[in-house]
């Protein structure tokens, strides 16, 4: 049977318990409206007939709504979406990123809030510049443009600065973690960190506090990047609504952001994180993104694990960078890629990148 006749006979049936309730309370069987609407014609005697089993459906439904049921519990069926017989790489080879090895600092200090990742990571390891001024920069920027923007829901400045500090510590001792050790970020708000709000944009939740942090989170804490601000999302990952208001686009202030990612594109748009965290179930990704002007990437499914992050479909969500190149987007994704024993879903495939490989040599797919 079609998924459309499914659907329709699921609302016959909701209304046809609606429509009980109202008749057992005036004590007879009223002439029942919704049956046109979907070529039904029915006689009290099939109505009568009917009664029982509505009843037990009702119950069911009554049953399941009484039942609280977290939403980070995951189905006991996954999604895997490989195709039969194929299995990924799992040859993982040395990265080079090929970054610059010198980057000059610019005159006016504030050009650095619209630096790519790969530039702002030459000049933290070659001591150009201290993580904590770059988070300082950053936190300066998103109190002076976050309430017109409507793209900020918690500003983490009190950690940030200690995040900032230590990383500053660990490679004056010759501890660099890599091209994202200092490097400011933000997430979107419907991924958990233990200690802090986690409003998933909507009303009901805005004080919601979550006893987790989400394995993103700490895969970037793991890289040596500070986390500087919670970003607003659509309500529920829906749009660019949220409970404060509509994210606004940088670039024109009487568009919103699009979304979900809403304060993710926003905020890396303007200059107001270095990059940023969103995710995507259809199109939150990708559409704030080319709103806003900025790149964002959408990981294939059952790469990033998405532990400590809203479920919004179990089958189809995924976590990914918001940035201003697409090199910035492959450093991030290497940093959160990757099993953690909690997504079952993740596969540990390669992620082989040389930045030095003739781009003649590779292979483009493009949906015409």
């Amino acid at each position: 049977m079609a998924i459309k006749n499914y659907l329709s006979l699921f609302t016959v049936l909701l209304l046809f318990i609606i429509t009980v309730n109202v008749a057992k309370a005036q004590n007879k069987y009223p002439t029942i409206s919704i049956e046109p609407y979907f070529d039904l014609k029915l006689t009290d005697a099939e109505r009568d007939s009917m009664m029982d089993n509505l009843k037990e459906a009702q119950e069911a439904y009554q049953a399941i709504h009484a039942y609280t049921l977290n939403n980070s519990v995951s189905p006991a069926l996954l999604f895997d979406p490989l195709p039969y017989g194929f299995s990924p790489n799992e040859k993982q080879l040395p990265l080079n990123w090929n970054l610059p090895k010198d980057v000059p600092l610019p005159a006016n200090r504030e050009e650095l809030a619209f630096y790519p990742v790969y530039k702002l990571a030459t000049l933290i390891k070659n001591k150009k510049i201290t993580s904590v001024e770059l988070t300082k920069l950053y936190l300066n920027r998103l109190k002076m443009f976050g309430d017109t923007l409507q793209c900020v829901i918690t500003l983490m400045e009190e950690t940030a600065l200690q995040q900032a500090k230590k990383a500053d510590e660990e490679i004056a001792n010759g501890k660099y973690r890599g091209p994202l050790h200092g490097i400011p970020y933000g997430i979107k708000d419907l991924l958990a960190v233990e200690g802090t709000k986690t409003t998933w944009g909507a009303t009901p939740y805005k004080d919601q506090t979550i006893k987790n942090t989400a394995t993103v989170v700490k895969k970037l804490n793991d890289a040596g990047a500070v986390l500087i601000v919670k970003l607003t999302l659509g309500a529920l990952a829906w749009g660019d609504i949220w409970y404060g208001g509509v994210t606004k686009n940088p670039w024109n202030l009487k568009q919103g952001s699009s979304g979900s990612s809403a304060g993710s594109a926003s905020a890396t748009s303007a200059g107001l994180v270095g990059f940023a965290i969103g995710t995507e179930t259809l199109g939150s990704i990708v559409s704030p993104s080319t709103r806003c002007g900025v790149t964002g990437l959408r990981p294939t499914f059952g790469r990033v694990s998405r532990n400590g992050a809203m479920a919004l479909s179990w089958s189809m969500d995924k976590i990914g960078p918001i940035c201003r190149s697409a090199l910035d987007c492959a450093i991030v994704f290497d940093a959160i890629r990757g099993s953690d024993g909690y997504d079952k879903t993740i596969k540990n495939a390669a992620f082989n990148y040389d930045g030095k490989e003739d781009i003649k040599k590779l292979k483009v797919g493009y949906l015409k």
